[in-house]
């Protein structure tokens, strides 16, 4: 179905014909492409962190361990020795190890600043003492109360242990206390982090990348037959876009506020494209399902099984049962209630705000052939909305007096980007944090569930013609392949995190290989696409679709049917259905 509707030609992908399949398609097309790009890369990190593992892992793991269950059979609660030995297993990450800080070094985004951009890219270690002279008397005063507060602690433990934790007051007193510690230690971290700033240079370290980066997509590039001078010419504007970009959301103010890069990624490339327009050698790397596809392939790492046993079954039913309810009912209306003229354009709505945003929103609508502007407009009303929600609902759950992990379920099964959520619970607890980031998690699987579905209903219901059989070819054709590399990595990972075992895994993958490397480049990949949508949209283009103001309608209506939704079901499992599991979190 070769038409403007397409969000990548339809020569992107391969149809496997009795008489013309060839395994030299799959060194051709995109969607193959940004698999290899984003399985070299996590290939690459595995090579790195499993042969530099912190000294002692498996000792200090297993010595940690064993002090831990000791401390459990001991006590009704978690004890001092029992948080100590915690912390010393939690201290062991891939990202401490010398390897780490050099890979984070040279793959940096601009740092934070306040109201001298320079700040963001360039500290001198003498800027950097005074910095952390600025701050040490803040970290000396934090310090002091965490000693004070494991002085109360260490003697109300030894209260509940003089009467063997017969004495339930005593009890739950230590327990009160150690938590007053625990967050004390918590504040003393923070504060030594500002009191020990470190130079920094990223004026050398974003060209290095960017020649790196514009390499690997320029191979890729050139096996597909394009222009890859061309690319890569082009490619060096758009980098620079994507550094300006993340340099503006690291302002104290743009980060208060949640303005994060994508916004700015956005709305530089379309006020450049709107006003002197996009140069014409910038537009051959204006790649954007190619960046955003190895973007997915390595989120698709991070969505591991064992992080979705972990939360139970009352994640599960929040990101898997309101999900396609809301996906559904929201498609339903639009087409129904509010005659959506674009059956793709409410397609992709429905799915960007019901899973997971700009993630769901690119799977979607490369299965259901919409127009690049309907992909824009989705991504843009996401965009919006994810950073009203990121500072609205945690505004909301305090005010209110909800429980932390209600709100952080109910937060991570409505607001779209992950990065967003990670934000929004923290504002929390860390509590709120985990079950926020997890129930993300969860829905994002359904990254591929949603593409297979939509591509299967538009086949059978929407593009069919009448009295044609559809074919499973024509199935296969139509779904985005970039979704089956995001679920085999998932899988493949999954796999690997079983085999080490979690707390060697922990230390290894998830604070090594994901956190500290593909992150880095999914961040990075994420951006480029965001300059390219920007620089490819004409609000003239977009213009007609606001007629009426249906998309805005659409995805009001849609966002609040989740959020209440969400609601109801997170405190039926959490706090009706399954309350111990909540219990134990």
């Amino acid at each position: 179905m070769a038409d403007s509707r397409t969000v990548a030609p339809p020569n992107d992908d391969v149809v496997i014909d009795k008489a013309t399949s060839s395994w030299s398609d799959l060194w051709k097309k995109e969607d193959y492409w940004a698999i290899w790009i984003a399985f070299g890369l996590l290939a690459l990190g595995c090579l790195i962190f499993l042969n530099n593992k912190p000294e002692g892992l498996n000792e200090k793991i297993a010595q940690a361990n064993a002090v831990m269950e000791a401390e459990a059979a001991r006590a009704p609660f978690k004890t001092l020795e029992y948080y100590a030995a915690q912390d010393i297993k939690g201290g062991l990450k891939g990202t401490n190890e010398p390897i780490a800080k050099t890979i984070s070094k040279y793959t940096a985004k601009p740092k934070g600043w306040s109201s001298n951009p320079l700040d963001g890219l360039f500290l001198s270690q003498e800027a950097a003492d005074a910095k952390s002279a600025k701050a040490k008397p803040a970290y000396e005063q934090a310090k002091a109360a965490t000693v004070a507060a494991k002085a109360d602690a260490q003697m109300a433990q030894q209260a509940a242990v003089a009467t063997n934790f017969q004495d339930e007051s005593l009890n739950q007193d230590a327990k009160a206390k150690i938590s007053a510690w625990r967050k004390a230690k918590a504040k003393e971290s923070s504060a030594k982090s500002k009191a020990s700033v470190k130079s920094y240079n990223v004026l050398y370290t974003l060209p290095l990348l960017m020649v790196f980066i514009g390499l690997i997509f320029t191979l890729g590039i050139k096996f597909m037959g394009k222009d890859a001078a061309g690319f890569l010419k082009g490619f060096v504007f758009v980098f620079a876009i994507a550094a300006l970009s993340y340099l503006l959301a690291n302002q104290s103010t743009m980060k208060q506020y949640g303005v994060e890069y994508a916004v700015w990624a956005i709305a530089i490339g379309m006020l450049i494209s709107n006003t002197v327009g996009t140069p014409n050698w910038v537009k051959p790397a204006l790649e954007t399902e190619f960046y955003i596809k190895a973007g997915l392939v390595l989120l698709g790492a991070g969505v591991l099984f064992n992080k979705i046993v972990a939360i139970g079954i009352p994640g599960l039913f929040v990101a898997w049962v309101v999900t396609p309810i809301v996906l559904i009912g929201t498609y339903i209306f639009g087409q129904k209630v509010l005659k959506m003229p674009s059956k793709t354009l409410n397609m992709v709505i429905s799915a960007d705000m019901s899973v997971c945003g700009t993630s769901a929103a690119i799977a979607t609508a490369a299965a259901c052939r919409a127009k690049k502007e309907e992909l824009t407009l989705s991504i843009g009303l996401s965009l919006v909305f994810t950073a009203i929600m990121m500072v609205a609902l945690p505004a909301v759950i305090k005010a209110t007096g909800m429980p932390f992990i209600l709100g952080g379920a109910w937060m991570g099964g409505t607001i779209d980007a992950t990065g967003a959520v990670a934000a929004a619970g923290a504002f929390l607890s860390q509590e709120a944090l985990y079950v926020a980031a997890t129930i993300k998690m969860i829905q994002n699987v359904l990254i591929g569930v949603t593409a297979f579905g939509v591509a299967v209903y538009w086949c059978y219901k929407v593009d069919c013609v009448p009295g044609q059989k559809v074919s499973a070819w024509e199935i296969w054709h139509r779904f985005p392949k970039f979704v089956l590399g995001f679920l085999a990595a998932s899988v493949t990972f999954s796999t690997i995190y079983g085999s080490l075992g979690t707390d060697t895994a922990f230390s290894i993958i998830d604070h090594g290989v994901l956190r500290g490397f593909s992150s880095h480049f999914q961040g990075w990949f994420f951006c480029l696409a965001f300059v390219s949508i920007g620089l490819a949209t004409n609000f003239r283009e977009l213009s007609h679709y606001f007629k009426g103001g249906k998309p805005v309608i659409l995805y009001v209506c849609g966002q609040s049917f989740n959020l209440v939704l969400t609601l109801i079901m997170a405190y039926v499992m959490f706090y009706v259905v399954f309350p111990d599991i909540t219990a134990k979190i």
